[in-house]
């Protein structure tokens, strides 16, 4: 965790670590709820109690805390909870996955990385696929229609989604991008693998695959 403290210690910018009452996710981007309580308790709670506080971001328009007010009122990280107590905390939110985060997290990852050539990283022989900027390979939905039975589609969208007014494609599996990592066992290695995900709020007549985004 990277925090930006001002040389006398009295304004600290604490990014999407350490909120205003509360903190920022640790499942997704590689997060670590352990690493997180150790570095808030470590490197922002041992800062001066008069310190201010900047988060990155507020859902609820508030800009600014100080080390004492969140040693004191954050639920998740203040007064007497233990490092135990938050990994809990986190590991049940069961909060959806922030949408595009798919497309987020892979160019998070590649941002700057001059040297990074995701045409690299997977065999594209199996389709005629085109690498994006954020490094995810898409492929065309009307390729995905005529090789329906040649591929596995999984659909990461949320059930509420996938049984939603855009639908889905007929024969995709619903694997939601959370539980993705846990059950990728449940899919053959046998045939290539294309995921759908939303594509925007565009969407109205989904008759058919052409009307996904897939990779």
């Amino acid at each position: 965790m990277h925090d930006f403290v001002l040389d006398d210690e009295s304004i600290a910018f604490t990014g999407d670590c350490l909120l205003i009452r509360g903190s920022g996710r640790t499942d997704f981007q590689q997060g670590d709820p352990r690493v997180m309580y150790q570095s808030v308790h470590r490197q922002i709670f041992t800062l001066p109690e008069t310190c201010l506080l900047y988060p990155a971001h507020d859902y609820c328009g508030l800009t600014a805390t100080s080390v004492a007010e969140e040693l004191r009122f954050n639920p998740r990280l203040g007064g007497e909870l233990s490092e135990d107590d938050f990994v809990g905390y986190m590991a049940n939110l069961r909060l959806p996955h922030p949408r595009k985060i798919d497309i987020a997290v892979p160019a998070n990852l590649k941002c700057g990385l001059a040297t990074n050539d995701p045409t690299t990283t997977i065999d594209p022989n199996w389709a005629p696929l085109a690498c994006t900027f954020a490094g995810v390979w898409e492929v065309q939905p009307e390729w995905v229609e005529e090789n329906a039975d040649k591929v596995q589609i999984v659909d990461v969208r949320e059930p509420s989604e996938f049984g939603g007014s855009l639908a889905h494609i007929r024969g995709a599996t619903l694997i939601p991008l959370g539980e993705l990592a846990q059950r990728v066992g449940e899919l053959s290695r046998e045939r290539p693998i294309v995921t759908v995900c939303r594509a925007g709020d565009a969407l109205r007549k989904p008759r058919s695959s052409s009307n996904r985004r897939l990779r």
